[in-house]
């Protein structure tokens, strides 16, 4: 059975793939800022769902992909071939590690990424959930210190995490020289305590522009600022 699912501009088939699309890759895809980026580096592709906005809010951009799952990078290849983003759009199925060490001297403006952030915790019985959902502390310092080799002078990285991963993230940045630029708390409800946050790191160390985001204003009623947010993406709104 067909399992896509449709956006206005692109469609993103899903068959296959541990994480399917969901509301934080959406987020990570229309808050990222990118304006400025030519190349971008999307780490963890999966259905390639974040790449393809990037490529839809950023058109002199090109994107990158890389995935880890042969199956998921298989099908974030076809979704990128589907697209009408096609051209600035590439995949290659590969751990980040060994893809990011085989690119000496290549460098990105842009590092995105909406990683496992499970840490310390009861691993999932399928491997491809435990592949997409579960980290260890080792794999944040490899995906920030690697990434950190591959910016651009004003080059930055964009993560989308649980507020605890996020400190602790945070905290691994600047021991390398990475600075928080920029924080968006994620909350459920304008009452709600977050429950994620969007990152941006990357040097110089600024002084951090801080912002909210509801989802909700009520059950089941999604905010102003989200209808906003993803209106040129979502066929709902």
């Amino acid at each position: 059975m067909a399992d896509i699912f449709r956006f206005k501009c692109f469609d993103v088939d899903q068959a296959g793939c541990a994480m399917k699309v969901n509301t934080d890759a959406a987020l990570l895809g229309a808050l990222t800022e990118g304006r400025h980026a030519s190349k971008i580096l999307d780490i963890g592709t999966g259905t390639g769902v974040v790449a393809l906005m990037l490529a839809q809010r950023f058109p002199d951009t090109h994107v990158d992909g890389v995935e880890i799952d042969p199956l998921a990078a298989a099908t974030a290849e076809l979704n990128f071939r589907n697209s009408p983003f096609d051209k600035r759009l590439s995949l290659t199925c590969s751990s980040f590690q060994d893809y990011l060490r085989q690119s000496a001297g290549k460098t990105y403006d842009l590092i995105v990424s909406n990683p496992p952030f499970f840490l310390d915790s009861l691993k999932n019985a399928d491997s491809k959930k435990q592949t997409a959902r579960h980290a260890d502390a080792t794999f944040f310092s490899e995906l920030l210190e690697l990434s950190f080799l591959h910016l651009s002078p004003k080059g930055q990285i964009c993560l989308i995490l649980p507020l605890s991963t996020s400190a602790l993230v945070e905290a691994e940045a600047k021991r390398i020289g990475l600075f928080l630029q920029s924080e968006i708390a994620i909350l459920s409800f304008p009452s709600s305590t977050p429950h994620r946050k969007i990152i941006t790191l990357g040097t110089p160390e600024t002084a951090v522009r801080s912002e909210e985001l509801a989802i909700y204003k009520a059950e089941k009623q999604y905010s102003d600022q989200y209808r906003e947010l993803l209106k040129n993406f979502l066929t709902i709104f």
